[in-house]
């Protein structure tokens, strides 16, 4: 079990992972091969100091010095030059030198999904704003690797997973328009074609990481039809070969609530030399204009997009655990009439609820990134991950802003205060629930994916072998009932919105979302919790999914007021610190 969190003093300065054996855990399961899971610690375990112990006091300072756009130099050129805090060079510098954004390009072998998403996870408690940056540096290698002309890809890639700071360069987006938002099918940027390139003129109007060396933008080439489907992809270098600016200005730098150290601008394109992400080496010019009409530029842009959703689920966790360690550490510490507030009940079901949150959040977000062992086939993990990323990002940030809000109240009027640590996760956590889909838009994602891909079925049946695996372990019977009886209203739900009038299955488009989102979490809950019976017969994550299916799932007569359940007050300390709780004493 844990030291008690009252040893210490805040958050920042501490070994982020040694601190969480759920993480460590994880990754026993998802890596059940000794060599991948010695990787896993070589990697992802130095990350606990690093960014626990400089990332994180560093994070503090950027937040309070962000980003401002130099529009001209002293020569009076227009240069529109952001001049970053040093704590934010710092930062970036420092997770290049560790490989961040370019561990498969280093490691020699490949690098199982749960490894990058563990580093994710940590790098988003100490700030989302670096891991946005450096995150889309990933998915836009990723782009070049398999679309840019052969002339450059090499180069560019070369630089883009650099681990050398002063050789290594950045990635951005840039997606959204201001008269479409999240209708991307809106967006008027032309591109019109010149020899192998192409020039790009429009607005863009949400440009993240904004002084990035290479851009991944929408356009539409002349011609195009209307619509998604007449969008096409492009790769867009910041800077022409003489080092000049490629046709964009940055006309502003937003005023952002929070993530304050990535600079989010408005762009405007007039003529920015652009190459094609979706012809093949060696295209000629007409084979690669059939290539920017035929319908699947969009979807290019897409899986840029959805790793980058990933990515922003694993924000959410990291602000959310942040929160839970503060918080932790906090009501350790703080005493009111002569008692530490931890003693208090109501204290301590706050502080359970919101690792169980966290915990919940965490199995089905890395049960996305390592689907591939829960899968029956490539096929199933596919369509696995096609409704799972959607889900958990909904859930994973929206949690993590109750988490923030709570958190901050357990620290009382001190959460209010700039200098202390609250109220900037509250600030960025809200940021999330909008970055890579809207909650809507991501309800409306996951029926596209039931109605187009049936890839309900796929989490159905990853739910119902999750709950074939704890059947035998009476300690899990109750939770084991009630996602049995979850399932089957689930598949009637389902049935009847299928065959009703659309608008209302579209009306509960958000219901069945976060039903699903619950069952899928619940189950992946019950499944560890065999797991960590079968292995060491320790029941402290049976107690965790008890609690979570028991609040989410379970019928409340009288809201629970007839409840005798008293888990979160006898083995609060087992629960929080990560302690051993024997499978008797959870059986009721």
């Amino acid at each position: 079990m844990l030291d008690d969190y009252a040893e210490h003093d805040q958050a920042i300065g501490l070994d982020w992972y040694a601190l969480d054996p759920n993480l460590s855990n994880l990754l026993d399961r998802h890596l059940p091969d000794p060599a991948d899971r010695a990787f896993a610690e070589e990697h992802v375990a130095p990350f606990g100091a690093l960014i626990g112990q400089k990332i994180a006091a560093r994070a503090e300072e950027t937040d309070a010095h962000g980003p401002v756009l130099g529009r001209y130099d002293r020569w009076g050129q227009e240069v529109d030059h952001v001049v970053h805090h040093p704590t934010w060079t710092q930062n970036k510098a420092d997770l290049v030198s560790a490989g961040f954004p370019g561990l498969s390009h280093h490691a020699g072998r490949s690098v199982p999904g749960v490894v990058t998403a563990s580093r994710a996870y940590l790098v988003s408690q100490a700030e989302t704003a670096v891991y946005c940056g450096l995150g889309m540096t990933g998915g836009a290698a990723d782009i070049v690797e398999r679309y840019a002309p052969e002339s450059v890809r090499h180069d560019i890639a070369e630089r883009l997973m650099s681990i050398e700071p002063d050789q290594a360069w950045e990635g951005g987006m840039f997606l959204t328009e201001r008269q479409g938002g999240s209708d991307v099918g809106a967006n008027t940027t032309r591109a019109v074609q010149d020899g192998d390139e192409w020039m790009l003129f429009g607005d863009k109007h949400f440009c993240s990481n904004v002084d990035a060396e290479i851009f991944i933008v929408l356009a539409r080439p002349d011609g195009a039809p209307p619509g998604s489907r007449g969008l096409a992809t492009f790769i867009v270098p910041s800077a022409l070969p003489d080092g000049s600016p490629n046709g964009f200005v940055i006309k502003r730098l937003k005023p952002k609530l929070g993530t304050v150290g990535v600079p989010t601008g408005e762009v405007t394109l007039d003529g920015a030399r652009a190459w094609l992400a979706g012809g093949t080496a060696g295209s000629s010019p007409v084979e690669t204009t059939d290539a920017a009409r035929d319908g699947r530029g969009i979807n290019r842009m897409m899986e840029m997009v959805n790793g980058s959703r990933f990515g922003v689920a694993l924000m959410g966790l990291g602000i959310h655990r942040r929160c839970f360690l503060e918080a932790a550490i906090y009501a350790g510490r703080r005493t009111q009439w002569a008692q530490r507030i931890d003693h208090y009940p109501l204290v301590r079901e706050t502080l359970v609820d919101l690792l169980v949150d966290l915990e919940a959040g965490m199995a089905a977000t890395f049960e996305c990134a390592g689907s591939a062992r829960g899968a029956t086939d490539e096929d199933e993990g596919r369509l696995l991950r096609r409704i799972l990323i959607p889900l958990a990002k909904m859930r994973a940030t929206r949690v993590a802003l109750g988490a923030a809000s709570t958190a901050l109240e357990v620290f009382g009027g001190n959460g209010y205060m700039t200098d202390w640590p609250m109220a900037r996760q509250l600030r960025d956590a809200q940021c999330h629930t909008i970055w890579e889909g809207t909650e809507n838009i991501l309800c409306l994602d996951v029926r596209r994916a039931m109605q187009g891909e049936q890839a309900h079925l796929a989490l159905i049946a990853r739910v119902e072998r999750a709950l074939d695996s704890a059947a035998h372990h009476k300690v899990l019977a109750g939770s084991v009932d009630t996602l049995a009886s979850t399932v089957a209203s689930t598949k009637r739900a389902i049935d009847h919105l299928d065959g009703g009038d659309d608008d209302l299955a579209l009306l509960h488009s958000r219901r069945l979302a976060e039903l699903l989102a619950d069952l899928v979490e619940g189950a992946l809950l019950v499944d560890e919790a065999a797991w960590s019976l079968e292995r060491d017969g320790n029941a402290r994550k049976a107690a965790v999914a008890r609690r979570f299916v028991g609040t989410k799932l379970a019928d409340q007569p009288a809201r629970g007021l007839l409840d005798t359940d008293r888990t979160v007050l006898d083995h609060f300390a087992e629960l929080i610190r990560y302690g051993r709780i024997e499978p008797e004493d959870l059986v009721a």
